[in-house]
């Protein structure tokens, strides 16, 4: 449930009407959450709102985007929503991992919150194990993309023209039928669930992902914002690369604070 902000005594809007709506999945590397990362904070995007939910590990923390040290003890928790009207841009960010059995119920109040608040459109950032891909997945690009038969008819065209490769489906047995092909996101958290309730329920959704493995997953962020700019033009850019990205001060601390030198 969306929860807004009270900032100068009045409450952000609740309504994005024709508005993208982007979201991460909990997935393999965080690289959709990283992705997010860089567009609230290349974009300065205004946090107008929490996403009120039992379905994620409760947490707090500092200002994950701080620019200096007044704004710098804001707390954050786990699921917050940003927004820049100038470019019908809402984002949610997720910075927790999901509780057991709790990707059902979360997906029906996400998708509720969607039709509610009248966005036009999802794009959920996404990743899968490369590990676990077929031989027709390792060739070319890693990354991929999905649409709901909605938004297919919207910008199908378009994909064809950027020569984006679709998610392949795979055999649902393999050696035994190859005949029946089914979607298959391993390491994809919620993707699935989601992107096919959406299909059900005629929400206009795109899964943008990157085959990926864990480790060091910052280039892959890059990569898949990257993939996603060339599709929505957030940043203006002839050539699409990580330097035209604002890196959030948050991830100076991604592995850690380094052994305090008076160890030594």
């Amino acid at each position: 449930m969306f929860v807004p902000c009270e900032r100068g005594g009045g409450s952000a809007s609740s309504d994005f009407k024709g508005f993208t709506l982007l979201v991460p999945a909990v997935s393999v590397g965080n690289v959709g959450q990283l992705a997010i990362d860089l567009v609230i904070s290349t974009l300065n995007m205004t946090k107008v709102g929490y996403f009120y939910t039992d379905c994620l590990v409760p947490m707090v923390g500092n200002n994950p985007y701080a620019t200096a040290e007044e704004n710098s003890v804001e707390l954050s928790i786990n699921a917050e929503v940003y927004s820049l009207p100038s470019k019908k841009l809402v984002v949610l960010q997720i910075r927790s991992p999901f509780i057991k059995n709790k990707y059902r119920p979360f997906c029906q109040t996400l998708l509720s919150w969607v039709k509610s608040s009248k966005c036009a459109r999802v794009v959920l950032l996404s990743s899968s194990h490369a590990y676990q891909r077929n031989d027709e997945q390792l060739l070319g690009t890693p990354l991929r993309y999905l649409l709901t038969p909605d938004l297919e008819k919207a910008v199908g065209g378009l994909m064809q023209e950027l020569k984006w490769k679709e998610m392949e489906k795979v055999a649902a047995y393999p050696g035994i039928n190859d005949s029946e092909k089914v979607l298959h996101i391993p390491g994809g958290g919620i993707t699935k669930l989601l992107f096919t309730e959406s299909c059900s329920k005629g929400i206009q959704m795109a899964v943008l992902l990157k085959f990926c493995s864990e480790g060091d997953n910052i280039p892959d962020a890059f990569a898949l914002v990257n993939y996603l700019n060339e599709w929505l033009q957030i940043i203006k850019s002839e050539v699409n690369t990580s330097s035209q990205w604002k890196i959030p001060s948050s991830w100076r601390l991604l592995f850690g604070n380094g052994l305090p030198p008076a160890l030594f």
